[in-house]
């Protein structure tokens, strides 16, 4: 495996290309990384790299997003077959059908969501973000899509008189078991439960902080508690303990484990540096509309 890591940093020299990874990725994949970050952190750095090909080890839509926002760069994805279930819950005919449905509405659009979405969507938003830009929009009819899980805790908060949500959700997040949290509260008052909003009502009611995978990782860095539960994809412990030594992390039994997001592998980032292999086309009116729909985000979320 050592051997296989320094024929990629040599690779990526040589090809003058820049790595970047998902916090879901293997612990591997991580450290052999130039950033680590979400996907919305990770477009950013393909965009203002000097590099001219990025290898975007995360899902498709991400890798997308990073084409969306440097058509110009080479922008690879290791496994071709790294998809996202939520982002692949809804396509653009769906969106159509409910601007049809609702046409006062605005259409907000989670990052998790393909390019031909995007197109079709007013904006879009991170988990991190989407209060603030649903906040901003002056509107009594917003339709959120693709997450019902992000819909329903912004709106929580937002109070917008018409949220119409999409039935889409994360497989990671959706099937947490609620008595196993309370079975760990109960056993130890002094574990911290830090959970994804991606997660259902019934998680969410029993967290002791709700926020984004990188609002997880500083929360729980800045905090004076030792003990966490992290209810959100394993992949993040790696950055967690790196930052964190002497804290503990624990994680729910039901495993948290994107199997997508795991299907990158060292050889394949090998391979796709090597062979410029799966490379990201998307149609061109596609990603006009779909970088204007990125672009209200960086503008409403400043």
């Amino acid at each position: 495996m050592q051997e296989l890591k320094k024929k990629i940093k040599e690779l990526k020299v040589e090809k003058n290309a820049l790595i970047l990874a998902h916090y879901y990725q293997n612990d591997d994949i991580q450290e052999i990384a130039d950033f680590v970050g979400d996907s919305y952190y990770l477009s950013k750095m393909a965009k203002e790299c000097s590099q001219q090909t990025i290898v975007f080890c995360g899902v498709k839509f991400m890798a997308e997003s990073a084409k969306i926002l440097s058509p110009g760069k080479t922008v690879l994805l290791p496994n071709i077959e790294s998809g996202c279930t939520m982002a692949e819950m809804i396509n653009g005919e769906d969106v159509r059908q409910l601007k049809k449905e609702h046409p006062k509405a605005k259409v907000v659009c989670y990052i998790n969501s393909t390019a031909e979405v995007k197109a079709e969507s007013d904006i879009c938003c991170t988990s991190s973000n989407a209060l603030k830009i649903i906040n901003n929009i002056n509107r009594d009819e917003i339709i959120f899509i693709p997450d019902k899980n992000l819909g329903e805790y912004i709106n929580e908060k937002a109070h917008v008189k018409n949220m119409i949500l999409w039935n889409g959700f994360c497989r990671v997040h959706e099937f947490v078991s609620p008595q196993e949290i309370m079975e760990v509260k109960n056993a130890d008052s002094k574990v911290k439960i830090l959970v994804h909003p991606e997660c259902n009502r019934e998680i969410r009611k029993l967290a002791d902080f709700i926020g984004s995978t990188g609002e997880i990782i500083d929360f729980a860095s800045a905090d004076s508690g030792e003990k966490y539960m992290i209810v959100t994809e394993e992949g993040v412990l790696y950055d967690l303990k790196n930052k964190n030594p002497n804290k503990k992390f624990i994680t729910p039994k039901s495993p948290m484990t994107c199997c997508s997001m795991k299907r990158n592998t060292l050889k394949d980032v090998y391979s796709s540096l090597l062979y410029n292999q799966h490379e990201i086309i998307i149609d061109e009116e596609i990603r006009l509309a779909a970088h204007k729909c990125l672009n209200a985000m960086h503008e409403m979320a400043r």
